[in-house]
């Protein structure tokens, strides 16, 4: 086995944001985070020998939290268990109208991605949030670059037509 010329330590202090950004949006409950977290880098530890430059490390960091995501999703305690969906509202008045309406749409956006199938969820988390070239994406995805962009397209359009459910563009009189 050809020694990494990656430090974990290094690779773990860079990507432990992305890794936790990147899991929540893929559906890992907010308290399932920190274990999830640690799956993925169990996975990036015991292979990161393994790790051949071929694709960037954050594209492979990716496809491991996919895979990570993914089988979180299938458990069946995830099947059964019923968390709230939403906190209390804290007590404490929101400082600023902006804020409150960010963390609308953040929540509301948390709902579509959550309601979206994996295929989808994953190109657009990858190319809209992430900013990924899309031909890094189809790699990583291991699907044709028109497979992700129809993909891109079908997950923007139920994004779109959630966030007008809620906000309908005002008639011109």
């Amino acid at each position: 086995m050809p020694l990494s010329p990656l430090d974990f330590d290094s690779v773990f202090t860079d990507a432990s944001p992305y890794v936790w950004r990147v899991l929540g949006r893929l559906g890992v409950d907010r308290a399932d985070l920190g274990d999830m977290c640690q799956e993925v880098f169990v996975v990036v530890h015991r292979r990161l020998g393994d790790y051949d430059g071929r694709v960037p490390v954050r594209s492979w960091i990716y496809g491991i939290c996919v895979r990570t995501a993914s089988d979180y999703r299938r458990r069946a305690h995830r099947r059964h268990e019923r968390l709230l969906a939403r906190l209390p509202e804290p007590s404490a008045p929101a400082l600023q109208h902006q804020e409150v309406e960010l963390g609308q749409a953040r929540a509301q956006l948390k709902e579509v991605l959550d309601a979206l199938d994996a295929p989808k969820r994953e190109v657009f988390v990858l190319y809209e949030l992430e900013e990924l070239p899309m031909s890094e994406i189809a790699r990583v995805l291991d699907c044709p670059l028109q497979t992700a962009y129809s993909r891109l397209h079908a997950a923007r359009r139920a994004v779109t037509d959630a966030f007008r459910a809620v906000r309908p563009e005002k008639e011109t009189v």
